[in-house]
């Protein structure tokens, strides 16, 4: 079998709408995986939606795509972020 990456890889490596900084999402401080999230969409000139959604959209994509191979942990760290995303947009959260 060949070694080959998963197109989820790929894309988080070589998104067509955000350029993001590298291991972003392996990150254990919530607030930094926001921070670097908000710099790459805001900085993004290909990006169709909006600077939150975009951001929020890759954070999503990201643990959509690890799934349940995704230690408890490390889930609840991206879900932090989420909560972090939100505060640095100045948006609520939805609930």
């Amino acid at each position: 079998m060949s070694a080959k990456k998963k197109w989820s890889a790929d894309v988080t490596e070589h998104s067509d709408a955000l350029d993001l900084e590298d291991h972003v999402f392996e990150s254990d401080d919530a607030k930094k995986i926001a921070a670097s999230l908000k710099r790459s969409a805001e900085h993004s000139h290909r990006r169709k939606a909006g600077p939150f959604q975009s951001a929020m959209s890759m954070l999503n994509f990201y643990i959509n795509r690890a799934g349940k191979n995704l230690p408890a942990e490390r889930r609840q760290v991206l879900e932090d972020a989420k909560d972090e995303l939100r505060a640095a947009f100045g948006r609520e959260k939805d609930d």
